[in-house]
């Protein structure tokens, strides 16, 4: 039975809603890539190029934003549907190639079907005129609504509740944000400003990416904002996002991000983007977020007492590793999180133990003692668990973090520490603006070391039990809670 006409769509258009459309066209079905821990994430049979969001706010976080998102992209397969991943939001229209398009909901899935087949290797220009709600689950990802506004948190499978997309990091593509909002309000987003322009009660502020971004790295935030400048290494900018209230509260913190900047490219190389900053929000996430050029993090953080100066500045420096690694280089899928996360907690560690005194052996020695519970609880680094039903975030457990810094903490025992930081300096210059495997990491470092290095970190990335550390006999895993 073929989708809605678009007559009879065009009837209902001002009372139907995307979830009716659904309804009265039967087979429309969802897909993925086939990824091992989101199998519905990402869509086949097209490579997205590029996306320009236009975004309107009227100054009620309560209250869905019109919107429109602009999709190039180009086939690489025959297509008779194009299928983009979208929930959240109510579909008002689409076109392809300049044509209406029939389209569908399935799950969280938009299913269009274009005027024609698509062959392979072809132009797609897909437009999707929709709205996008922030009112939704916050713990399910996507809008935050904060004190005067809204920010994104996409990580891991949530930039499809904001707005269409290939959703996921496989998929990398350049980004134009548009976003109109109350002339009184400050609009950001990943990138760099690309001008502004008043029209009545409003402004539009137009942001670029100058490299290619996974979905899930995007970022806009409007509010009554302050935007703080400075330069970074190389006459980098360095751009800060801050509640326009905390401005001379937050600025001795915010001034320590040129000095880190430097640090991290000492460590791994020049640094990837065309800008850096913080985006400091007025809402309670529980987490810090390695948004692409613009990391998220909650105002309470910088503001509550009780907090020591070193593990603030470890936690920016988390933040800040990402950007080459799970930002510039970004997994394949979602199983290699641990090349994100382990690689961010390392440098993490290896900061505080510069700067704080706090002892990266030691704090290798307590991840090595709790790693095989880690590993019963979530699986092995590089395999592990899925996430909870309706609990995405659970995804994220000790053992990517701690569990895979540990990791490479053991391949640098193994291989010694020049081996090792040839390594790093070649793995995000090898991998820049693309995606890049476990598999990927394990045949460099196998190169690099001059030796075949799949056994030794099979055990660590994939066993159920984490092998012994070398030059460290002596360091045994946690004693089970009955005999301790």
């Amino acid at each position: 039975m073929p989708f809605i006409s678009r007559r009879l769509r065009a009837a209902l258009l001002a009372t139907a809603s995307a979830t009716l459309v659904a309804a009265a066209s039967p087979s429309p079905v969802p897909l993925g890539i086939g990824d091992p821990l989101f199998p519905h994430l990402g869509n086949p049979g097209y490579d997205v190029r590029a996306y320009d969001i236009g975004l309107t706010y009227h100054g009620d976080n309560s209250k869905p934003l019109e919107a429109v998102t602009r999709i190039d992209a180009r086939t690489t397969e025959p297509l008779d549907r194009i299928n983009l991943d979208f929930t959240r939001g109510t579909v008002h229209s689409v076109e392809v190639n300049g044509l209406r398009a029939d389209f569908a909901v399935a799950d969280e899935d938009l299913v269009i079907q274009p005027p024609g087949r698509l062959p392979a290797g072809v132009p797609l220009h897909i437009t999707v005129r929709h709205t996008s709600d922030p009112t939704g689950d916050r713990d399910s990802g996507g809008w935050l609504r904060t004190a005067d506004g809204l920010a994104m948190a996409n990580q891991a499978d949530a930039a499809h509740r904001v707005f269409p997309s290939n959703d996921h990091p496989a998929d990398k593509a350049y980004f134009t944000f548009r976003i109109t909002a109350p002339k009184d309000l400050t609009a950001v987003a990943n990138g760099l400003p690309a001008g502004t322009a008043r029209h009545g009660a409003d402004t539009t502020w137009t942001y670029r990416t100058e490299h290619p971004m996974a979905t899930e790295l995007a970022q806009v935030s409007i509010g009554r904002s302050a935007v703080l400048h400075r330069t970074g290494p190389h006459g980098l900018p360095v751009r800060d996002v801050v509640p326009a209230a905390d401005r001379e509260r937050l600025e001795p913190r915010l001034s320590r991000t040129p000095a880190q900047l430097e640090w991290m490219e000492k460590q791994v190389g020049r640094y990837p983007f065309e800008t850096y900053g913080l985006l400091v929000a007025a809402t309670e996430t529980g987490f810090e977020l390695e948004t692409q050029t613009l990391s998220l993090f909650e105002r309470s953080l910088f503001t509550e007492s009780g907090y020591p100066e070193w593990y603030l500045d470890s936690i920016m420096v988390h933040e800040l590793a990402h950007q080459w690694f799970g930002d510039s280089v970004s997994p394949q899928d979602w199983s290699d999180l641990w090349l994100n996360e382990g690689h961010a907690t390392w440098y993490e560690s290896r900061y505080a133990e510069e700067h704080g005194g706090k002892k990266l052996e030691l704090r290798m020695r307590e991840a090595y003692a709790m790693s095989d519970g880690w590993r019963a609880e979530g699986g092995p680094p590089a395999r592990p668990d899925a996430p909870e039903p309706g609990q995405k975030v659970s995804l994220f457990r000790p053992v990517v973090y701690d569990g895979s810094a540990l990791v490479l903490y053991a391949l640098r025992q193994e291989i010694g520490e020049s081996a090792f930081d040839r390594l790093e300096r070649s793995w995000v210059r090898a991998h820049r603006d693309s995606n890049a495997t476990t598999g990927d990491f394990v045949r460099l470092a196998s190169r690099t070391a001059g030796r075949d290095l799949t056994s030794f970190l099979d055990g660590w990335l994939y066993g159920k039990k984490t092998p012994p550390m070398p030059g460290h006999p002596e360091w045994h895993g946690a004693a089970p809670a009955g005999q301790r």
